[in-house]
Formats: C-alpha cells, sequence, structure tokens
C-alpha cells in the first residue's frame, strides 16, 4: 500500500524536474541580446543613365545612377520592451562596371542605411528609413573625364522573408553642374545577424 502511494509523489516529482529543465531551456533560447552584427548586401537596378559607354564593336552600354552591387556591415538593435521592433545600421560600399576589357570604368558610393524595423511574425520583416549615399564618383580609368556627384539623401523600404527581400530606394543624385539624376532603385536584399538567437 506504501509502495502505491509513493508512486504518484514520484511521478509528480519526475513531472516537476522535466518541467524546470524545459523551462530553462526555453528561457536560453529567448534570451535579450541588445546588439547584434549585421551583415547585408544587394542587387540594384534602375536609375537615369549617368553615362554611356561605347565599345570599338560598335555596341554600348549605359550606367544607371541607382544600378550596383553592394555589400554593408553593422549592427541591429533590440529594444526588450519592444520585442517586434528592430533598428538597423549599416555603412556599405556600392559598385557598378562596364563589360569593357581595356579600362576599368565603374561608379562607385559609400551607402549610409538608418531602418526601422517590424517583425510580423519571427521570419516576415518590413522596414523603412534613410538611406544616405556620399563619395559619389564615376572614373573612366583614363579614357575620359572623371566626376563626381554630391552626396544624396533618400528613403529607403524593405519586405523580407527570413534573410531574402525586395527593397526600394528613392533617391536623387546631383552633379557639379547642379543637373539632377534619378538614383532610384529597385533591389534584392540579403542580410543575416550573429549571434543567432
Amino acid at each position: 500500500m506504501k509502495k502505491l502511494l509513493l508512486l504518484p509523489v514520484l511521478l509528480l516529482v519526475a513531472l516537476g524536474t522535466s518541467f524546470a529543465q524545459t523551462s530553462s531551456d526555453s528561457m536560453q533560447v529567448r534570451t535579450y541580446k541588445p546588439v547584434r552584427f549585421l551583415l547585408a548586401g544587394a542587387f540594384e537596378f534602375g536609375g537615369d543613365k549617368v553615362a554611356e559607354v561605347q565599345f570599338t564593336n560598335g555596341e554600348s552600354q549605359s550606367i544607371p545612377a541607382g544600378q550596383g552591387v553592394s555589400i554593408h556591415a553593422g549592427g541591429q538593435f533590440e529594444f526588450p520592451k519592444l520585442d517586434k521592433f528592430l533598428l538597423r545600421a549599416t555603412v556599405g560600399f556600392k559598385y557598378v562596371t562596364t563589360q569593357a576589357d581595356n579600362a576599368h570604368i565603374r561608379l562607385s558610393r559609400i551607402p549610409l542605411h538608418l531602418t526601422g524595423n517590424y517583425m510580423v511574425t519571427d521570419k516576415i520583416r518590413l522596414g523603412a528609413g534613410l538611406a544616405s549615399h556620399q563619395s559619389i564618383t564615376f572614373k573612366t580609368d583614363g579614357l575620359g573625364g572623371d566626376f563626381d556627384f554630391k552626396g544624396a539623401n533618400g528613403l529607403i523600404f524593405e519586405a523580407a522573408y527570413s534573410f531574402i527581400g525586395l527593397s526600394y530606394t528613392a533617391m536623387t543624385y546631383k552633379d557639379e553642374y547642379n543637373m539632377s539624376y534619378s538614383a532610384n532603385s529597385i533591389g534584392i536584399t540579403f542580410s543575416g545577424v550573429f549571434p543567432k538567437r
């Protein structure tokens, strides 16, 4: 009889220990990390033509102001009582070149991004914020005149699922003569934060 009475007590102790371990594991998964390293990249397309390169075979290639491949590094900031909101800040390098074999013709710039982000679900992220392009330079590698654009500011919007997303940047470049060029672009973005949760 005593053995039968001890059985439920032992079962309750075992269940309690198991629950405590599960709760402890859950607490570890949800550890709050206020700042994490952010690495991102993008392929962007669009904008007005800032230059056109003529090749010896009669073909030509234009260079749009918004086009380029970019890589960014920065941080993702989280808030203890606003777990669905994130702040992302990055600095990067954006670059586009031509098909010319005998010259390194390119348009380069340094993009700075600061965005507020809302996590709709664990994997769906919506972001919007400010974008700034600095050191905007077009170089012809000696085949023509090099020129610079003034620093430009604009807006950036992004919708992402997991590590891949779509972005839209609204921006205008101005050259030394104050002529305007649309640098609006649509992009495919990639991003990841470290360490993982």
